[in-house]
């Protein structure tokens, strides 16, 4: 493992800071959301990574701009944005039409370091 000092800068391109991450290795489309506990996947990206979760497994209460809604609760693997990798991530799967986008939240951001500086994201690690 590299010991190296990694640093991403994201900008707000207007519907917010968007990023291109691996999760276990696939990649999948998210907007940075400081406000978001966890990271949420929609079920199509779930399917994407594999992940299939039955309907009992919604157990989770959620929040969401849409309403509160059911989400199940899934580790993930690995999740790496530009060597930036955060292993052993928990993550909420949602139906997809109770969230527009997939969303990187604080289940990842916590275990960084992360910064807003004059409207850009800096990630480190």
């Amino acid at each position: 493992m590299s010991s190296g000092y990694r640093s991403v800068t994201l900008s707000n391109n207007g519907r917010g800071f968007q990023v291109e991450a691996r999760v276990d290795g696939r990649s999948i489309d998210f907007i940075v959301d400081t406000g978001a506990s966890a990271i949420a996947l929609r079920e199509t990206a779930a399917a994407k990574l594999g992940i299939h979760p039955s309907a009992r497994d919604y157990t989770v209460k959620m929040q969401t701009a849409n309403g509160v809604g059911k989400a199940a609760r899934v580790q993930l693997d690995r999740v790496e944005i530009n060597g930036i990798t955060v292993r052993d991530v928990t993550a909420l799967v949602v139906a997809d039409e109770a969230l527009s986008t997939n969303l990187l939240g604080m289940t990842f951001l916590s275990r960084i370091k992360w910064t807003h500086d004059r409207g850009k994201l800096v990630l480190e690690q």
